[in-house]
């Protein structure tokens, strides 16, 4: 007789009977379920519009990926308030694999440290997957903005306090809180403009309806390499593979505690079965290694990350604690 059996035929009573058969039930049932997924077809949601490296993220990834999975894998952009619409439809979504979030800096960590309320928990409401790739940052001007550098624009900036205005794809977004901590450290006055999504924000730039963004590299690279804008540092510790001659803005501007630097991330909601994580994390793996991604996500501003699912809840934790520190520090809100 075997343990299992033992526990059914032990004089403990048909109630603590069928509980055991419940749960026996349910774990087969959820094993079966996790092995049989993919089944259908799965929704990546990015929580922002088209154009943004999130999108940029998602649209290079989706074809290995869903050849991975092998289920079609549709990339559906749900935006509003700074990403929260998109990623809370995922933390309330069935917790079965089939929507999953292409999650980033803001939704997952910034916005619970500028918000004072929020529709979801970023800490509790989804089930970490894998931090995805790091997101090169870029500080951009309109070529009509005098300066040439990033110490001709602090410059600029001290002796025409609030002239200059800059862009962000949303108030609280990962741009708005770079160019607020850029502002605290540099001691300057911008006027904050922010936009629906980094495609609008990029427009105006462009036209010289603002002056200033800092922005990732994804979005701004075709505009810089074709003179449209002015690249004049990156945001990040280390100077980009795309951009080498171009200096950190801790080297350029004598700031060496910025850092504004991004991040992805896939995570399913809460509650999420570990077969079906260890499943998608495995196709995300072969997704990034699949020929050529690398080469395409880094033209992009993409640097590959991975981690795995405990390392990517880990991390998640620490950057809320990063930016709530940041946001109390500098006074930064939204409402």
């Amino acid at each position: 007789m075997n343990p299992l059996q033992k526990l059914f035929n032990a004089p403990s009573g048909a109630r603590m009977r069928s509980a055991l058969a419940g749960t026996a039930l349910a774990l087969i049932g959820s094993a079966a379920a996790a092995q049989a997924y993919p089944s259908k077809p799965i929704r990546l949601v990015v929580p922002f519009p088209p154009g943004g490296a999130v999108d940029v993220y998602a649209r290079h990834v989706q074809p290995a990926l869903q050849d991975a999975l092998g289920q079609p894998v549709v990339v559906e952009n749900k935006a509003g308030a700074g990403g929260m619409l998109g990623a809370d439809a995922v933390a309330k979504a069935p917790p079965d694999g089939y929507t999953l979030l292409v999650g980033n800096i803001a939704t997952l960590a910034m916005n619970a440290a500028i918000y004072k309320k929020m529709p979801y928990d970023p800490a509790k409401d989804f089930t970490p997957i894998m931090k995805t790739v790091m997101v090169n940052y870029v500080v951009v001007v309109h070529p009509g903005v005098p300066a040439g550098k990033l110490t001709e624009l602090v410059a600029y900036a001290k002796a025409n306090p609030g002239k200059l205005s800059y862009g962000s794809s949303g108030a609280g977004s990962a741009q708005h809180m770079a160019a607020e901590l850029f502002k605290a450290q540099a001691g300057i006055e911008m006027t904050h403009v922010p936009y629906k999504g980094t495609g609008a924000l990029v427009g105006d730039l462009v036209g010289g309806h603002i002056n200033v963004a800092f922005a990732d590299e994804a979005s701004m690279l075709p505009q810089v390499r074709s003179g449209k804008l002015r690249a004049l540092a990156v945001g990040g510790l280390v100077r980009s593979p795309e951009l080498p001659d171009l200096p950190t803005v801790a080297e350029a501007a004598g700031l060496p505690r910025f850092e504004a630097a991004a991040w992805q991330g896939i995570a399913g909601p809460a509650a999420l079965p570990p077969a079906i994580v260890r499943r998608v994390h495995e196709a995300l793996e072969s997704a990034h290694a699949a020929p050529g991604m690398k080469a395409k996500l880094a033209a992009a501003g993409l640097g590959v990350a991975g981690s795995t699912p405990e390392e990517f809840g880990q991390f998640i934790r620490s950057e809320i604690a990063k930016w709530t520190l940041v946001a109390k520090t500098n006074g930064i809100t939204a409402d």
